[in-house]
């Protein structure tokens, strides 16, 4: 089992990071007693029915040509496999949340009150966290993932025939009279699928702005993303992808006084949905305390060096490498002799393969992860697992070296905090959040040392692997895209670190979710 999951792994190798699918053992049971009971609600049989799925639920109508009833029912069992990553939110829970006709739960954010800002949707089950935009002459609606470790963007296009595609909202020329289809193919690995199709060119608008960007508009779609909610994926790394870079189109749209964007990520158990995405400064509503910057490492990604990991004051020294911060990820992953590090001083903890750890679920302290010199918080909320059928539950700390030498956070880390993305000073900060809740105090610093700490890492290579972790990304196109631009600004909120790397610095907060096939 185990080599078959490294096999697996082997496929997303990469030096770009991407849409990572990674489904663990406890969420594939949650997810397969959820659509056991979606089922016989629907066949009269049990009487789980509205009062076992009602969380203020709300229906998105699919705009499709083809009815997706008869599809979503056929492709139910499908979600139970290990591409399918919602474990069901808590019954106590109250919150919104739309439902889909083809029964894709939508948990819908506020609406935000600040200009360039959008709500963060997600599934209800902190898996995926993705934006509603708007394309074309007729602003057609459609959820995009927010990956901060993809390099491509694309959405579903109105002439595939894909299952997925039959269940999601899908794009074309009936849909805008600006769509330009330039014709010419391309095409993105995801492990053991794929997407592919044309590059095309069309308005795009999200959190206020508006502008002209390529994309990739697919023909084909394959079975993994039937899983999921969203109807595309939005690329916020610094690479090049297979298409235009979306970071360098928002800074040459010239929307923004610094090239920062900042994510806020909710925690569904929470309640109502306070997540959002601020584009050009940050919200200083949405954290406490201070924020704490760390240089990026060489390269274009969103990657850090990671100082140190621990669990209830007790070090792991696990540091030194670098970490990548993904939202297209749904959980942590690292070097398995890191990860069994970090387990070792976890009471109760246990792992037959020093890849999946089981927990005591009445584990309550917090796990920390460590950047120049400022601890941050996970809550047992995030880092533990819902407790399995039989009475166990596993550790959100899985040693997979998916990126070589590095650790992979994704979005168990990233609900914690309130992520800024700066391209201007490439650099990281971090803030504890003021959107999930928390029983932690401030952010402790550990050293006397404030300064930004940085690091080195390869650049891509001009075809890549992207995960799904979404994960790592692999593309192939005719085309060749630009280099994300280095606009200059600075954010007037955020203090003032060195720029020894003029990065592509948007301010994101967001938080995402990692699945695995």
């Amino acid at each position: 089992m185990r080599a078959a999951l490294l096999a697996h792994l082997a496929l997303w190798t990469s030096s770009t990071l991407a849409f990572y699918p990674y489904n663990p053992p406890w969420h594939q049971e949650a997810e397969a007693e959820k659509y056991a009971q979606k089922r016989a609600s629907v066949s009269g049989r049990g009487d789980v029915g509205e009062a076992a799925f009602r969380f203020n639920l709300k229906q998105r109508t699919v705009e499709s040509t083809r009815s997706v009833s008869d599809r979503a029912a056929d492709q139910a069992a499908r979600l139970t496999t290990k591409y399918a990553a919602r474990y069901p939110p808590k019954a106590h829970t109250k919150r919104v949340i739309a439902k889909r006709d083809n029964d894709y739960d939508v948990m819908e954010a506020e609406k935000p009150d600040g200009k360039l800002t959008a709500g963060l949707d997600q599934d209800g089950t902190d898996y995926s966290y993705f934006v509603e935009v708007e394309i074309g002459s007729k602003q057609k609606q459609l959820y995009m993932l927010v990956d901060t470790g993809a390099g491509s963007s694309w959405v579903m296009g109105s002439d595939c025939t894909s299952d997925a595609c039959g269940m999601h909202n899908t794009f074309g020329p009936d849909d805008s009279t600006t769509l330009v289809d330039s014709g010419k193919p391309f095409s993105i690995a995801y492990g053991s699928g794929k997407v592919s199709g044309t590059l095309a060119r069309d308005t795009l608008s999200l959190a206020g702005m508006s502008f002209e960007y390529q994309f990739g508009l697919t023909t084909t779609t394959s079975d993994q993303f039937v899983s999921f909610a969203f109807d595309g994926i939005l690329g916020f790394s610094l690479n090049t992808g297979a298409n235009q870079n979306f970071l360098s189109a928002v800074a040459t749209s010239h929307n923004l006084d610094a090239n920062i964007f900042c994510i806020a990520l909710n925690r569904a158990e929470d309640g109502d949905n306070k997540g959002e995405i601020r584009f050009g400064s940050v919200n200083q509503d949405k954290y406490i305390g201070d924020i704490t910057y760390t240089s990026l490492e060489e390269g274009d990604d969103w990657a850090i060096q990671l100082e140190d990991m621990s669990y209830d004051g007790n070090k792991a020294n696990v540091g030194g490498i670098p970490s990548y911060i993904d939202t297209g990820t749904s959980f942590i992953f690292g070097p398995s002799d890191s990860v069994t590090a970090l387990h070792g001083l976890i009471p109760g903890a246990h792992s037959d393969d020093n890849a999946t750890w089981t927990v005591p679920c009445d584990s309550d302290k917090n796990l920390t992860v460590i950047f120049s010199g400022v601890e941050h918080r996970i809550s047992p909320s995030d880092w533990i697992s819902p407790k399995s059928k039989s009475g166990s539950c596993t550790s959100n700390i899985y040693g997979h070296e998916v990126v070589q030498g590095a650790w992979l956070l994704g979005d168990t880390f990233l609900k914690n905090v309130y992520a800024v993305f700066d391209m201007d000073q490439r650099r990281i900060g971090f803030a504890q959040s003021g959107v999930t809740k928390t029983d932690s105090e401030d952010p402790t610093k550990t050293t006397d040392d404030s300064t930004e700490t940085s690091g080195a890492t390869d650049s891509p290579d001009s075809t890549a692997t992207a995960d799904l972790s979404l994960g790592k990304e692999s593309y192939a196109t005719d085309t060749a895209t630009s280099a994300p631009s280095k606009p200059t600004g600075k954010d007037s909120s955020a203090p003032r670190l060195s720029a020894a790397h003029a990065y592509f610095p948007s301010v994101l907060c967001i938080t995402i979710f990692a699945l695995l096939a």
